[in-house]
């Protein structure tokens, strides 16, 4: 469509913080993105961008019209959705933000079942903390989230809120791998790994020993759960992940044990959109495919739900 062309470029030159940069990416001159914006700028009725002397930057008037862009190109992508379900054309795209937990099996699983009936549907996995992710939504960067204790949830409309216990993961050879019940202060007695505070098990950890007078004392701090759960076999350390995170770690050879409700209260994986958006069609109707699958998955310690 050659009407968006002009808003294609606001938003590159707006990206790059240069006409020069984005006049590269868009395989066009300098001086015809420049003839383009300052053509819009006499049609709008005011300057969008301040000009300076190491590129551009958009001013206030410039952000409004920028969050209309992007507004306007997802509606598009709602509108053509809609036209192929008319005509019977399975595709579309489907961006997803995600909790790092999500990517060793859940996720995976659930879009190659997803492209099994709707092959023609292609997908996007951004591994995002929950801060991170929000922000994609606002910024109409992803269609879906799906984050474990998200922090502002102000854009936030929520499809599906699943409990998660945190849970300790162990070594088959660990002393606490054979006790009755494992509690979170017989695993920090001995050495212990945790991810850092971008992520939600580390802020129920920080709240439940808050309430508990005690510290965190980790031999390692680490942003990735595949490297805890590979370091709780040296040492005889214990790591902490949720559940939706670990179906294979049995075949690691791991021991998983949920911990007492008591100890550290259960967070939530929330699936989510921004708030107000109409979703395009692929994207929710994987939405409700995702809801379904999270309301239906197995909770250490608890029957299964019941299947709908």
């Amino acid at each position: 469509m050659r009407h968006m062309l002009t808003l294609d470029l606001i938003e590159a030159v707006a990206r790059a913080g240069s006409i020069r940069k984005a006049a590269e990416l868009m395989n066009l001159t300098s001086s015809a993105v420049n003839r383009r914006l300052q053509s819009f700028e006499q049609e709008f009725g005011t300057q969008i961008f301040e000009r300076h002397a190491q590129g551009v930057r958009l001013n206030s008037a410039g952000e409004l019209l920028l969050k209309h862009i992007r507004s306007q190109r997802s509606d598009l992508a709602v509108v053509r959705g809609q036209v192929e379900e008319l005509i019977g054309v399975r595709r579309g795209h489907v961006t997803i933000a995600c909790s790092q937990a999500l990517t060793p099996f859940f996720l995976p699983d659930r879009i190659a079942e997803f492209r099994k009936r709707y092959p023609g549907v292609t997908f996007t996995v951004n591994v995002r903390d929950r801060v991170a992710a929000e922000r994609e939504l606002t910024s109409f960067a992803a269609d879906l989230a799906l984050v474990f204790e998200p922090v502002n949830m102000a854009d936030f409309d929520i499809l599906c809120a699943a409990p998660q216990p945190v849970c300790a993961v162990m070594a088959e050879d660990h002393p606490l791998a054979r006790a009755p019940q494992v509690r979170l202060r017989a695993c920090l007695d001995g050495p212990h790994v945790v991810p850092s505070d971008r992520f939600g098990v580390r802020h129920l950890l920080d709240m439940a020993l808050r309430r508990a007078s005690r510290k965190l004392n980790p031999i390692v701090v680490a942003d990735s759960f595949e490297f805890m759960r590979r370091y709780v076999t040296h040492e005889r350390a214990v790591g902490f992940e949720i559940p939706i995170g670990l179906t294979g770690a049995v075949a690691q050879g791991l021991v998983v044990r949920p911990l007492p409700k008591e100890d550290v209260p259960p967070g939530h994986l929330l699936l989510g959109q921004l708030a107000g958006r109409t979703l395009p069609v692929a994207a929710a109707r994987f939405a409700e495919e995702l809801t379904m699958a999270l309301r239906n998955y197995p909770i250490p310690g608890e029957a299964a739900p019941p299947q709908n």
